[in-house]
């Protein structure tokens, strides 16, 4: 029928079938750092947890990163994008963005890192992203995800 969305499959590595619609994907001009050949990916919930998503390529099957907010780690988390990067991403109004950050795994959840230095901006009107990485000392490539109390 049309007018229907029509649904995409792709089996990945790790996840499993996934389902989804063309207008879901987040196109990243330049890729991410270490996949630039990769321009495509959506963002999937992590099945049982509010906390994390998954930032899964379309176009490779074996990659995908976990995701978090930086805003469930860091609650005063805040940067500046500059005039070109805004335009880049045709973010009008911070209401259309979206921030994420990567988490490195480890069996040892003490151990669960967050990648604050470098944050994915996703504009999620225009489906626009890039990661960016802030000069900023604030903020380290390994944040404890968990703090010691």
């Amino acid at each position: 029928m049309f007018g229907d969305d029509i649904r995409m499959k792709f089996e990945t590595k790790y996840h499993g079938t996934i389902q989804f619609n063309e207008d879901e994907i987040i196109y990243f001009k330049n890729g991410l750092p270490g996949f630039e050949e990769l321009k495509k990916f959506i963002i999937l919930p992590v099945e049982d947890n509010e906390f994390f998503n998954i930032l899964h390529s379309t176009e490779n099957n074996e990659v995908g990163f976990i995701v978090v907010s930086p805003f469930n780690v860091v609650k005063d988390y805040e940067f500046d994008l500059n005039e070109d990067k805004l335009k880049q991403l045709k973010i009008r109004d911070y209401s259309q963005v979206s921030v994420y950050n990567t988490v490195t795994l480890n069996s040892n959840i003490k151990k669960i890192t967050v990648n604050l230095r470098a944050p994915i901006i996703i504009n999620i009107e225009e489906k626009l992203g890039e990661q960016v990485i802030l000069n900023d000392s604030r903020y380290l490539i390994k944040h404890p995800l968990i703090k010691e109390e």
